[in-house]
């Protein structure tokens, strides 16, 4: 097996994790986003990097699709990436279950992961202790904040539990 096979996934949502929904100011005109999507002015280039330092084999997770690795990805630094495809219909799941919550155990098939996300529950973490057989962080991000120095922190802990140091 290749070291980035062996690597723990990273399943990376954009909108609220990378693209924060509450900016407290608009962003400087430096910043302005060209693409139509004035949201785009909101990715801190800088995540990239920190994405990457992680040592995880990162994975889109979003309703960008294939978009995220156009658009993005240039932006954060990043490489292109895998992009999780979504089903066409819900398969019908307890009740609270994230629509993407399965998709994202099926492709991890074992391998230990961390999914960041602003829409993780409750009823997401049981599922995935109960269906997913390796390690799991469901990692919750404030949507008005995205991803900050703490949550950085809280996955490179966890990964460290695992005993691969970032």
């Amino acid at each position: 097996m290749s070291a980035a096979a062996e690597r723990p996934l990273l399943f990376l949502d954009v909108d609220g994790p990378l693209i924060p929904f509450g900016a407290p100011q608009p962003p400087p005109p430096a910043a302005t986003a060209d693409d139509g999507n004035p949201l785009l002015a909101r990715l801190d280039p800088a995540l990239g990097a920190r994405l990457l330092a992680l040592g995880c084999s990162l994975v889109w997770a979003t309703t960008w699709r294939e978009e995220a690795n156009e658009v993005v990805a240039p932006r954060l630094g990043l490489p292109r990436l895998p992009v999780l495809d979504w089903p066409e219909a819900d398969e019908p799941g307890p009740r609270g279950l994230h629509w993407k919550t399965r998709p994202l155990v099926e492709w991890a098939g074992g391998r230990p992961f961390v999914w960041v996300d602003d829409e993780i529950g409750a009823v997401d973490r049981q599922w995935v202790a109960a269906a997913h057989p390796g390690p799991a962080l469901l990692h919750r991000v404030d949507p008005a904040r995205g991803l900050q120095d703490s949550d950085f922190r809280a996955l490179t802990d966890w990964l460290a539990a695992l005993g691969r140091p970032s």
